[in-house]
């Protein structure tokens, strides 16, 4: 049986790309009196790429654009929003693009973001992208009037849901992202960039920590073991704990706490900063010595070498009632090799789970 998913390798284009179409589209409609079925559009990345224009209408002063989403092969929350721009011509603001948010487009309400608190959440990139399509459509008349453009997603609250917004302080919708215009299948960028920002959210708690966790499990057992501090100091690095301890020290956050189970915490313990299961195999050997260490059997520690997961040592230490010892001598190992990666950058805390989310170990 085949056992991998053929994924996709269809690109798609993000909300900033497609709102920089509906604002072009929709300025057009001013300066031509219709607004146009299908509309060119310049993305970030240098690529003109033609889009279809729905709910097209002017009265010479508004004009409507909306444009759909195509996420391609991506599992994006946002794809089919519909991106809507309403763009007013404004006499009193000759030569000016202002650029609102309207509804379903979140509000930023935390710094950190590198975005105004109490505006929209439109990404600096795209900011710049819908801008400068909307002054190449709007060359003729920018000399005597200037375009108010509110951006709108009728769906954006619904799909924020499905998002961290709430949590970075991104209130009331989604945000309007995208730094090429393209989304590429699986972006392992998007993610590790929302890592990143995760964390600088992080330092602006005040708490003065970042809790990285590699999954939806762990960081709901981290959540447990430290209730008092603001869900925004939690962040899902996933693979990504390179980019993420990166940020940290970079913030200057104080102190970490990662969270994980047996498996990425090996990874973590041996010495890799990308644990995607892909980029790097399991050190049993370590398992193995860790074992010895802890008064396991030669022969178990020989098995446990020569096995492909780290779960095969969890569940055979489990048999012998080693279970604490075993991950509090991991979670101890995780602890040493970050900090000597990071000596004197910040204080640690690791803390272990099992699969079930219940706690085994910690170590500082």
């Amino acid at each position: 049986m085949e056992s991998t998913v053929k994924r996709g390798t269809r690109t798609g284009f993000t909300t900033g790309a497609c709102s920089a179409a509906a604002a072009r589209a929709a300025v057009l409609g001013l300066v031509h009196g219709a607004v146009p079925s299908t509309v060119e559009c310049l993305l970030p990345n240098g690529q003109l790429v033609n889009f279809a224009v729905n709910d097209g209408r002017t009265d010479g002063v508004l004009a409507h654009a909306m444009v759909i989403k195509d996420a391609g092969d991506d599992p994006d929350c946002t794809d089919k929003a519909h991106l809507t721009a309403d763009v007013r011509l404004r006499q009193d603001l000759p030569g000016q693009v202002l650029l609102q948010g309207g509804f379903g487009v979140g509000t930023v309400t935390m710094p950190g973001l590198g975005l105004a608190v109490g505006g929209p959440a439109i990404n600096p990139v795209p900011r710049r992208n819908i801008e400068h399509n909307v002054r190449l459509a709007g060359e003729s008349l920018l000399d005597e009037a200037g375009f108010e453009v509110t951006l709108s997603v009728p769906q954006g609250i619904e799909m924020a849901k499905k998002t961290l917004n709430a949590r970075l302080g991104i209130l009331g919708g989604i945000s309007i992202l995208g730094t090429t215009g393209i989304v590429k299948p699986y972006s392992t960028a998007a993610y590790r960039a929302s890592v990143v920002q995760g964390v600088h959210v992080a330092a602006t708690t005040g708490a003065g920590v970042v809790v990285l966790t590699t999954g939806g499990r762990t960081e709901k057992f981290v959540m447990d073991e430290m209730p008092d501090l603001p869900q925004a100091c939690f962040v899902q690095m996933g693979d990504f704990l390179r980019y993420a301890l990166g940020a940290a020290v970079k913030a200057g956050l104080p102190r970490v706490v990662i969270g994980g189970m047996v498996g990425k915490l090996t990874k973590i313990a041996q010495g890799e900063t990308i644990t995607h299961a892909g980029r790097a195999e399991v050190d049993t050997g370590l398992l193995a010595d860790l074992c010895a260490g802890i008064g396991v059997p030669a022969d178990v520690c020989e098995d446990i070498r020569h096995a492909e997961t780290a779960r095969y040592a969890s569940e055979r230490v489990a048999a012998l009632g080693l279970v604490s010892e075993f991950h509090a001598a991991l979670a101890r190992r995780v602890w040493r090799t970050v900090t000597e990666r990071y000596p004197g950058q910040f204080q640690l805390k690791v803390l272990v789970c099992d699969f079930d989310g219940r706690k085994l170990a910690e170590a500082s």
